[in-house]
């Protein structure tokens, strides 16, 4: 009896794990088919249009909640499309976001810290920030595929812009590009900035949003091959210094607290309305394998954080945080993905999805190489299912956020945040990491975490890490070794003697 008992007992064993590793294996072979494209998207080859805002907030269209601004046209995107509650950008500033979006990995590793200010010499080198010529971008990338490339609106990527010292759009693969350096200047009304293909545009009547989209539409207009393009539109508003147009402005003036605020709300719907003219070209003209993404390059702006942010009235909805912060108003912000002709998953969606990922499921769609140092991943999967599950953690390390807990990464449904300690204090805002405070931040230490389930907890508003013990320190190794990883590949700006 003994020896049968015994048997048993190992019979149900050998089961039991037989049972648990067959699971284990389905699951990673669901996740494996969940990601995995079907041969009709992998060099597809549709035409892709990347629609970006400046400042953006997280409630600023009416699909996302803004209960006074109208967005009929985005609105009708995402109804129709696939909306994104859980898009990230790639910094909570401009000019990061801009490099992480066009190179699909960490700003950092591109030696982007912070927004590139206008050039002047700084003794941490900040004037020598610039995206490199040695970067891998989208254009570039889709270039390579037999793609036509073209650039409206902002740059924001180098410190010299349309000057032979730096890299310019064109060196990364765009074809045509109209750019300004950073905003419109003196406003959105009648900008005086724009640089078309390294010659100064001069003054142009109308608002900043209309003059690119029209600049779009002549580009192609004047395409006369019949290769797929791929088409950057990066509008300057909802950002400093708006100027919208008047009848949009005494439409909202009624249900405005003051007129900056209307002006700020008949900023976003002038966006709205721009995109809606792109959106009936390619319609008109059968254009019907186009893939549409929008998103903004980072949360909204406080009002008033500086003298001529006063229109700034920009929405983070429920998220903690404004733009400059690591908390989720900074860089979590809408989605939108439309694939005009091209019959995919319609919904909204919570899977995580970031502009890293562009570059990856970019590259598959036009049957390009990916690069295998990107951060990003492939979300093909996302527009044939609706299913997408991530397998590498965002991590996010601004040094000159508002708020204290300047490193976040956000893992699966979780988000855990730390302070950066160096000698005993808090490590002081830092614009750029160069040869002089390089030892200082690489030598500094991860302190003070804390961690939030955002699935329940949008607003950050609950500490786990004493709650959920186990969790939480499996998420600070995991945590710590990304950061690590992150340091150890950033770039270090060093003068030239």
């Amino acid at each position: 009896m003994p020896f049968k008992k015994v048997n048993i007992f190992s019979i149900f064993i050998i089961l039991f794990c037989f049972v648990a590793c067959k699971n284990n294996v389905e699951s990673k072979t669901k996740t494996e088919e969940t990601n995995t494209p079907t041969s009709s998207l992998i060099n597809s080859k549709p035409n892709i249009v990347v629609l970006l805002c400046d400042d953006l907030g997280y409630g600023d269209l009416s699909s996302f909640g803004h209960p006074i601004i109208k967005t009929p046209n985005l609105d009708k995107l995402a109804e129709t499309g696939i909306k994104l509650t859980n898009f990230y950008s790639t910094a909570p500033v401009c000019s990061p976001s801009r490099a992480g979006l066009l190179t699909g990995r960490s700003p950092n590793k591109a030696g982007i810290y912070d927004f590139i200010p206008g050039l002047k010499k700084s003794p941490d080198n900040r004037d020598l920030v610039h995206l490199q010529s040695h970067e891998k971008t989208i254009p570039a990338m889709l270039k390579s595929a037999g793609y036509a490339t073209c650039l409206v609106g902002k740059w924001h990527c180098s410190s010299r812009f349309n000057s032979n010292e730096q890299p310019q759009p064109d060196d990364f693969g765009f074809d045509h590009w109209m750019a300004t350096h950073n905003n419109a200047a003196p406003s959105h009304k009648n900008p005086k900035n724009f640089i078309r293909n390294r010659e100064k545009v001069g003054e142009i009547e109308g608002f900043s949003s209309q003059i690119i989209i029209s600049e779009a539409i002549d580009w192609l207009n004047a395409k006369k091959d019949d290769k797929p393009f791929f088409l950057e539109v990066t509008f300057h508003e909802p950002h400093e210094p708006i100027a919208s147009p008047e009848d949009l402005v005494e439409k909202y003036l009624p249900q405005a607290k003051t007129r900056e605020e209307a002006e700020y709300f008949a900023n976003v719907e002038n966006v709205d309305i721009a995109v809606g003219r792109l959106v009936e070209y390619f319609k008109v003209n059968n254009m019907d394998n186009t893939l549409i993404v929008f998103s903004s390059d980072n949360g909204p702006e406080t009002l008033m954080r500086y003298s001529r942010a006063k229109h700034s009235y920009g929405s983070p909805g429920a998220l903690r945080g404004m733009k400059l912060w690591t908390n989720e108003a900074g860089f979590r912000v809408p989605g939108i993905i439309n694939w005009l002709g091209k019959e995919t998953f319609t919904g909204t969606t919570n899977n995580v999805v970031s502009a890293l990922d562009y570059f990856p499921t970019f590259a598959v769609l036009a049957g390009a190489e990916t690069p295998s140092n990107l951060d990003g991943e492939s979300f093909t999967s996302l527009l044939q299912t609706g299913e997408f599950n991530r397998e590498k953690p965002l991590i996010w390390a601004f040094y000159d956020a508002i708020n204290e807990r300047r490193v976040a990464m956000r893992k699966g449904k979780y988000k855990i945040m730390a302070r950066i300690e160096a000698n005993g204090e808090t490590l002081g805002k830092i614009h750029n990491l160069y040869d002089g405070n390089e030892a200082l931040v690489k030598n500094a230490e991860l302190v003070d975490f804390v961690m939030f389930n955002l699935e329940q907890d949008i607003n950050e508003s609950e500490d786990l890490k004493d709650t959920e013990p186990e969790v939480f320190n499996t998420m600070k190794i995991a945590f710590q070794k990304e950061y690590k990883k992150l340091l150890d590949e950033s770039h270090i700006w060093v003068r030239a003697e």
